[in-house]
């Protein structure tokens, strides 16, 4: 008597081994486990393992069973490109025909779409965003839910509230769950779920869901963490022992500007490395990261946007600054350690760690004032809005107010339509007690990461112990538990010309090119180019900068401290203009409410340092105009900075004015101080400021 299950585990096991290139390839019981659930007795199955373990297996074997039994496509929704770029080759290897639709190839996704109901296609990757893209959710979703086999969630901790990545966008996956029809198997994979984003996933994929957890243990890592006290000996310590990591690796950070410092200064000292981040052209991305994988470069110096889904077989992780969460830095550690039986994993921690943190934080869920006046708008304009114009009512940025309009779409209250958002008129509660309890999460999991870069107990059954991982036990192979030596020492020299090139002061400040839309709808006529501004200006450093960054940081600090600009910055001003040397004949400073003394001094002494005079100032006209009124948005600062400037100050004819200022966040303050000074008879204005937030 033939065994059914034992000839679909063989095939299984064949399927495998055309999809790894090997004939000795045999699937481990909890794949297997996975696999049957799926494809034999088309249930639910969350799987929990650690990256490495061969998540992307389960799901490849599963289709092409399930595909060989007659059934649709699967579909997988994936969240970074650099995901879908490594399964498509994946899944090529095995004979599976693999395609994508996201953002970067909308002039696919018709053919894509008449090869999906050809039969043509086994695999689509698709984004989460596209799941909420009103043609694809209502044209296309509808068709897919029909047809497919079977549905994947890769990195499910996504769709819960408590996942240290939760992303609005995922919560859209619970609708397309409950809009397939019966006995469709769905498969969800992560390999970051504590016990509490085990269950929350799990309840919303619904019930009689099969459960696969095991151990998180990565035993290629050896990890170490590494405690200086200033910038300078960090990034020496980076120069002087980056070539003693083991083949190719990630050093990665916290800021999109601390990437490019950093791999400018590694290169200036003779290393092969590139920035990489969210800011980084597509095709260059790919380009990148094909490079890592192929051992040609030495590192990639990243943010957070090279994360999930990267494989490749690298040798070693480097964080400048610490993630957050141990949860997220287990996900980031676990780029490395595929495929290699040692990696090196090496914690840098920096004394601006927590400023980092608590920026991140400012951008959680807007307040409930916020999100009633954007319903509130949407509901009175009777027809669809777009993000832009919404930006005119609502002082939230665009990402900021696209991520509300995301979590209102998914709740009911919102809707995104061909030209922008509509109100559904749903009713709508604030749930300020789940907010808080996140942010509290959140507050803990900042203080466990530090717990972690202090703790003389076994670094790896930390990390496990924080992903609930119940056989957690010491790993023998971290710094702590004596197997992996990592030197805290760095040289003089690495040192010094690190500190060179951290106190050469001077970021360029880039003048606006064009005005916001919608002033109109603000009584304000200006749209467009701008004809009125000021030349590329001048910021000390950026607040986030390694160098002057702590020291600004430090100055700007809440609650505001007033006086004169510290003598440190006063030399990094001096030599900032020495290398600029814009040409000046008079001096404009902008007032501040909470630093009156500090901006005054800065024009007094630059004053006489310079020998032009003080022209006057950008004055405060109307205090009852906050600070930072407006600031999250570009048309409401716009409207916001109109009121409460105006300028006061006698310009000379022809005038080529200093234009000072303490920070620049958004640069419209710079931007209509500069179009005033212009407008009453100056020739040029060069901007200059202590610091950038940007």
């Amino acid at each position: 008597m033939t065994d059914p299950a034992g000839d679909v585990r063989s095939r299984a096991e064949a399927h495998l081994r055309a999809l790894v290139g090997r004939d000795d390839a045999s699937l481990r019981e909890d794949q297997w486990s996975a696999i049957s659930a799926l494809a034999v007795e088309r249930r639910r199955a969350l799987v929990v393992q650690k990256t490495g373990w061969g998540k992307s297996a389960v799901y490849f074997v599963a289709t092409l069973l399930l595909r060989e039994a007659g059934l649709g496509p699967t579909v997988i929704v994936s969240p970074l490109l650099a995901l879908m770029r490594n399964q498509i080759a994946a899944a090529q290897r095995a004979g599976i025909r693999a395609v994508t639709i996201n953002s970067t190839n909308p002039e696919d996704w018709v053919s894509i779409e008449e090869a999906i109901h050809a039969g043509e296609v086994d695999v689509l990757l698709v984004s989460p965003e596209r799941l909420n893209n009103p043609k694809f959710r209502d044209a296309v979703l509808p068709r897919l839910a029909a047809e497919c086999g079977l549905l994947v969630i890769d990195e499910a901790h996504c769709i819960s509230d408590w996942g240290h990545d939760f992303r609005p966008d995922y919560r859209r996956i619970r609708t397309l769950l409950g809009d397939l029809p019966e006995g469709i198997p769905v498969l969800a994979t992560t390999a970051t779920a504590n016990e509490r984003v085990t269950s929350d996933v799990a309840e919303q994929m619904g019930s009689g869901v099969l459960v696969l957890r095991g151990s998180l243990d990565r035993e290629s890592l050896r990890l170490g963490v590494v405690s200086l006290k200033t910038p300078e000996q960090r990034l020496a310590w980076l120069s002087d022992h980056l070539a003693e990591q083991p083949g190719s690796g990630i050093v990665y950070c916290l800021t999109v500007a601390a990437t490019e410092e950093i791999a400018d200064y590694l290169r200036s000292r003779g290393h092969d490395v590139a920035a990489y981040s969210g800011r980084t052209e597509a095709a260059e991305r790919a380009d990148l990261e094909e490079a890592l994988a192929a051992g040609k470069v030495k590192a990639l110096v990243a943010t957070s946007a090279l994360g999930m889904g990267f494989d490749a077989t690298l040798g070693f992780v480097v964080n400048m600054g610490a993630p957050s969460s141990p949860v997220s830095y287990y996900q980031q550690v676990g780029r490395a350690g595929r495929g290699t039986s040692e990696a090196s994993v090496v914690l840098l921690p920096g004394v601006e760690d927590r400023d980092i943190w608590a920026y991140f934080a400012s951008l959680a869920f807007p307040r409930e004032e916020q999100v009633r006046q954007t319903l509130s708008v949407l509901s009175e304009a009777g027809r669809a809005l777009s993000t832009q114009a919404l930006e005119t009512y609502v002082d939230l940025s665009r990402s900021r107010l696209e991520q509300m309009l995301k979590v209102l779409d998914v709740d009911g209250a919102a809707r995104r339509v061909g030209g922008g958002w509509e109100a559904t008129g749903v009713p709508w509660e604030y749930d300020a007690e789940r907010y808080a309890r996140v942010a509290e999460a959140r507050r803990r999991e900042q203080d466990a990461m530090l717990a972690y870069i202090s703790t003389d107990q076994c670094r790896m059954r930390f990390l496990r112990e924080q992903l609930d991982d119940p056989g957690a036990v010491d790993c023998g192979r971290c710094d702590n538990c004596g197997g992996f030596a990592v030197t805290s020492a760095v040289s003089e020299g690495a040192v010094e010309e690190a500190s060179a090139r951290l106190a050469r002061p001077g970021v360029v400040v880039e003048p606006k090119k064009m005005w916001p839309t919608g002033l109109d709808r603000l009584g304000i006529a200006l749209k467009g180019k701008i004809k009125q501004g000021p030349l590329e200006g001048r910021a000390v450093a950026r607040l986030t900068d390694l160098g002057y960054g702590q020291a600004l940081r430090d100055l700007f600090r809440e609650p505001a401290q007033d006086g004169p600009v510290p003598v440190p910055l006063v030399k990094a001003v001096v030599e900032v203009l020495g290398d600029w040397q814009p040409r000046v004949s008079g001096i404009v400073y902008v007032e501040s409410a909470t630093r009156p003394t500090l901006t005054h001094d800065f024009a007094e002494g630059l004053s006489r340092y310079l020998r032009v005079p003080v022209l006057g100032s950008w004055a405060i006209v109307d205090p009852d105009v906050g600070p930072g009124q407006g600031a999250a948005n570009s048309a409401q600062r716009v409207a916001a900075i109109g009121r409460r400037f105006s300028l006061h100050a006698d310009v000379p004819p022809a005038a080529d004015v200093l234009l000072i200022d303490d920070r620049v966040a958004t640069g419209w303050t710079v931007t209509l101080a500069a179009r005033a000074l212009l407008d009453a008879g100056a020739a040029t204005v060069h901007p200059l400021v202590l610091a950038t937030t940007t």
